[in-house]
């Protein structure tokens, strides 16, 4: 009674007000399960790219080809298949589109079939989906430790800073709902510091406030500035994380910071970063260098990965064989899974089991084209990934993915929480703090 007895496509919208594909799978019990697609506005070059019209509609951006190809292909290649067999039905999937990028199917309607697929078997099994998740998978289920963007930046606020994510994390947090409190005040304490110099110009995509700055060091200031001012000290409870999103502005080695008014090689956008590691309480650092420079990427690791976290987004794309490799070449110590990049949960997860094995930490993320959508808060407690990365403090389609974090917490119990590590006590911390 759990077969895929219809797929049904539709047209919905995202935070952007761009269209997105959204699926929904009934099972032969009558049981169904939905999922959303987000859409990435930083995007690696190897990740699954998105089925779009690309015609005088809608900027390009319609999605009626995605939706003719879960009618004409995926549909067929999964009806009749166990939902509960998340791997066979994510064959099928692939099955039709040999193509290394998802183009023929696109990553938008792979990934929501996949996602709508795994919400119908949870419910089928009566499950709530993180449950369902963790008991598939054999994962123990926790309450992971949020990044949450208080300045956004690079392709998320039309490129006013370099730096993509200028982000906090509370590992001194006894609970999430300890996070978002403390994450609540410095935020505004961040609005309150913008306005009073005359510089609170909005939000960014993704929530976070819009990057009115001279430099991009400026925005680390303010950030630790805003730190204090919700009272706290900077590297205790509360500690900085950045998305370099070094791909957006920097190839073949070079790095155009436009802010700065200034191009570097590898060997000084390292340096660079590394006076940043010495001068502010960070602890996460995601795509130093660009998808394209590995050396640049493994030089950083060698000199920084047992003080930061290293996280490689659009340089692993969320690629089982690309995390694989490059933990063995030295490169990153972390991995952001994105499952819109991967194309399938399947892959997805693969990727997830592949960093755990190589002993990485993983990091599960939205996109900044969002939705209410709240698949990912089930995946990061269900796999008991330890992170979760949803953008800001505010936008409905932020908080929706925080709160059911919440709700989920109320499940678990507040010891499943994977805070309540000041930063000395953490993994990166004991080493950093000597050197500051």
């Amino acid at each position: 009674m759990s077969r895929i007895s219809g797929v049904r496509g539709r047209r919905v919208w995202d935070s952007r007000g761009h269209p997105t594909v959204e699926v929904e799978v009934e099972l032969e019990d009558g049981t169904k399960g939905r999922a959303i697609a987000p859409a990435g506005a930083s995007r690696g070059a190897r990740e699954a790219v998105d089925l779009r019209d690309n015609n005088e509609r809608l900027r390009g951006r319609d999605v009626q080809s995605a939706l003719k190809a879960i009618e004409a292909l995926i549909a067929p290649a999964v009806r009749g298949a166990e939902a509960t067999d998340q791997a066979d039905v994510d064959r099928r999937i692939l099955g039709v589109d040999e193509s290394p990028l998802k183009e023929t199917v696109g990553g938008n309607s792979a990934v929501a079939t996949s996602l709508a697929v795994l919400h119908a078997a949870a419910a089928h099994e009566g499950l709530p989906l993180w449950r369902y998740v963790s008991e598939t998978f054999g994962r123990m289920a926790s309450i992971p430790l949020p990044e949450i963007q208080i300045f956004g930046g690079g392709a998320h606020a039309g490129r006013r800073v370099d730096i993509q994510d200028f982000m906090v994390m509370v590992p001194g947090a006894s609970s999430f709902d300890e996070v978002m409190e403390v994450t609540s005040e410095i935020y505004f304490a961040a609005g309150d510091i913008m306005e009073s110099r005359g510089r609170r110009a909005g939000v960014a995509d993704e929530g976070g406030w819009w990057p009115d700055f001279d430099s991009n060091e400026a925005a680390l200031e303010t950030l630790v500035a805003a730190i204090e001012k919700a009272g706290e000290k900077p590297g205790e409870r509360v500690v900085i994380s950045l998305d370099v999103a070094a791909s957006e502005f920097g190839k073949n080695g070079r790095y155009r910071l436009a802010l700065d008014g200034r191009t570097l090689d590898n060997a000084a956008l390292i340096d660079l970063l590394g006076r940043w590691i010495d001068d502010y309480p960070i602890a996460s650092i995601e795509d130093p260098l660009a998808e394209d420079d590995e050396e640049g990427t493994i030089e950083f690791t060698r000199r920084f990965g047992d003080r930061v976290q290293i996280i490689g987004d659009d340089y692993l794309v969320t690629n089982a064989r690309l995390a694989d490799r490059s933990a063995k070449i030295g490169a990153c110590n972390a991995v952001l899974i994105k499952a819109n990049q991967a194309g399938t949960i399947t892959e997805a997860i693969e990727t997830f089991s592949v960093a755990n094995q190589n002993g990485w930490r993983s990091v599960v993320s939205a996109r900044s084209g969002e939705s209410e959508d709240v698949s990912i808060s089930h995946l990061s407690v269900g796999l008991g990934c330890g992170q979760l990365k949803v953008g800001s403090f505010t936008r409905s389609e932020r908080m929706a993915k925080w709160n059911e974090c919440l709700r989920i917490q109320d499940e678990l119990g507040v010891k499943s929480f994977v805070g309540g590590q000041p930063l000395a006590d953490t993994w990166w911390g004991k080493r950093h703090l000597q050197e500051m």
